[in-house]
């Protein structure tokens, strides 16, 4: 009889608390590396200047640390957010599993709750889904002059789910990612502002008799 036999229920639990201990681990190197990671991009390091880094190149710009800065944060703060998340659900179900309970009721309750929270809250995911696609890509960042709909300003910051910008009075807008069907960058590009409109002619007095 092996020493782990000889427990009995307890080979069980020091199965599960092995599975917590190593998931802890896991999540603990997971996060230096992306922590690593978003250091090496917010300092600029050239090896992401290489040309299998290409899709870095965008936020590598030297001129433009805060918008660098904000990038990696934003990225590095949502690769943690899933390594986290992912890692605690499957270590959580194999130590369930481990101590001998039917994980079956609990998967289909998992997956019940979670179609109810995505419904509820699927505007809130739809804001983080395009705001990380919007980071990614590299469509506008802090500093940029942007256009959104009817109103034009400059970016003060950029979430996962909302874009803050001013514009030309001073009246700062809140625009939901979500919201965001078109945009146009000025800073990106060469805009040339339209001449203005000459104002009309006003007309002569006439001369009283």
């Amino acid at each position: 009889m092996t020493f782990l036999d000889s427990l009995g229920y307890g080979a069980q639990v020091l199965g599960a608390l092995v599975i917590l201990i190593g998931a802890l681990i896991l999540w603990l190197v997971s996060r230096a590396l992306i922590r690593r990671s978003v250091k090496r991009v917010q300092s600029g390091y050239s090896v992401f200047k290489k040309p299998h880094f290409k899709w870095a190149q965008p936020a590598l710009r030297p001129f433009d640390s805060a918008r660098r800065v904000q990038r990696a944060e934003t990225i590095g703060g949502l690769l943690s957010s899933v390594a986290a998340l992912t890692i605690a659900i499957i270590a959580g179900l194999m130590a369930i599993d481990t101590l001998g309970f039917n994980i079956g009721p609990i998967l289909a309750s998992v997956g019940i709750v979670g179609i109810a929270i995505g419904f509820g809250a699927r505007e809130v995911i739809r804001d983080a889904f395009l705001g990380f696609f919007i980071t990614i890509e590299d469509q506008y960042g802090i500093g940029d002059t942007i256009e959104v709909g009817d109103t034009v300003g400059v970016v003060q910051s950029l979430g996962l789910r909302i874009t803050r910008m001013v514009d030309e009075h001073g009246a700062i807008w809140y625009v939901r990612n979500g919201d965001i069907t078109k945009v146009g960058n000025r800073s990106q590009g060469d805009y040339v502002a339209p001449p203005a409109e000459p104002a009309p002619a006003q007309p002569l007095a006439q001369e009283q008799p």
